[in-house]
């Protein structure tokens, strides 16, 4: 009994060393080389493997910016331009920097402005709910309120309002992954450039009905009356299918659309509030005009009368 559990113990170490020795062969035979830049280019990366940059993940952008002869096509949304310039330096290479992005909500079809025609009670989902209907708003191209684009953020930079049963973006959070734009069946975030301090100017709407249709659906909808187009002196809006656009590489935020559109579909977001202007002093009264005096008559011209009468 005890030499035949001997001899198993010894068989199995036996065969134990004979697989190892195989698998070592095996794995030098077939051995692939790997650039060691790509470790140093992964770990330049901020590791969040959201996509954004459109690879699988962290590793997968790092072994395509390594084979890469240039960076033109390679970006990092969430590391920005201070990353890139990293990963450049690493790789010998030179990165043109990119403005810097955020996601922006564009429907403005607030619960007060785009009343419900009827009631949904089915999974909390937008992608599921806009897979049955076109909405439970006269509206079939806004917002369906669900929140999938705060379930696919990985950064904590969009939150369902409430009040108006909207997504609100938080500017200082966002990475610009474009994780929401993917999560959102409707296609009503977009990704625009942050602009100069923050600011820009979007059109809050992407309703292509005729304008009556839009309005009678959303108070607040664009009606495609092209006035924003008219009023823009840089050539920065479009309307086409009954929808206004502006372009971001145009516009140069003269605010001049906002004023002029009836709806208020325009939204500027982070200007300034200027003080208001102070009210005109009235003016003053005009004085009086004198009315002239009569000349004094002279006394020899008064004689002459007297002596004139008498005669």
């Amino acid at each position: 009994m005890t030499k035949t559990i001997i001899l198993t113990i010894v068989t199995l170490t036996a065969l134990g060393l004979l697989l190892a020795l195989v698998l070592y062969w095996v794995a030098k035979k077939f051995r692939v080389e790997e650039d060691p830049r790509i470790d140093e280019v992964e770990k330049a990366l901020p590791g969040a493997n959201c996509g954004g940059c459109g690879f699988a993940g962290c590793r997968a952008f790092a072994d395509a910016a390594v084979k890469a002869e240039n960076l033109d096509k390679q970006f990092c949304p969430v590391g920005g331009n201070d990353v890139m310039k990293n990963i450049a330096s690493i790789l010998g290479l030179e990165i043109k920097e990119k403005a810097p992005q955020v996601a922006v909500v564009r429907c403005n079809g607030t619960c007060e402005a785009r009343p419900r025609i009827n009631t949904y009670d089915g999974v909390q989902s937008c992608r599921v709910k806009a897979s049955l209907y076109s909405g439970d708003t006269g509206c079939s191209f806004g917002c369906l309120g669900c929140g999938d684009c705060v379930a696919a953020c990985q950064f904590g930079a969009i939150a369902m309002n409430p009040l108006t049963g909207l997504p609100v973006v938080d500017d200082s959070k966002c990475t610009a992954c474009g994780a929401c734009v993917k999560a959102c069946p409707k296609n009503v975030i977009e990704l625009r450039n942050k602009g100069p301090r923050s600011m820009r100017i979007f059109v809050s709407c992407i309703n292509k009905d005729k304008g009556a249709v839009a309005r009678k659906a959303c108070s607040n909808a664009c009606i495609g009356c092209s006035k924003c187009a008219k009023v823009c002196p840089h050539g920065a809006i479009t309307v086409e299918n009954n929808l206004a656009y502006i372009d971001f590489t145009k516009c140069k935020l003269c605010k001049k659309c906002v004023a002029e559109c009836p709806t208020g579909a325009i939204h500027a977001v982070n200007f300034p509030v200027l003080p208001p202007k102070p009210a005109a002093k009235p003016a003053a009264p005009a004085a009086p005009v004198a009315k002239p005096e009569a000349p004094a008559t002279k006394p020899a011209e008064t004689e002459v009368k007297k002596e004139a009468n008498n005669e």
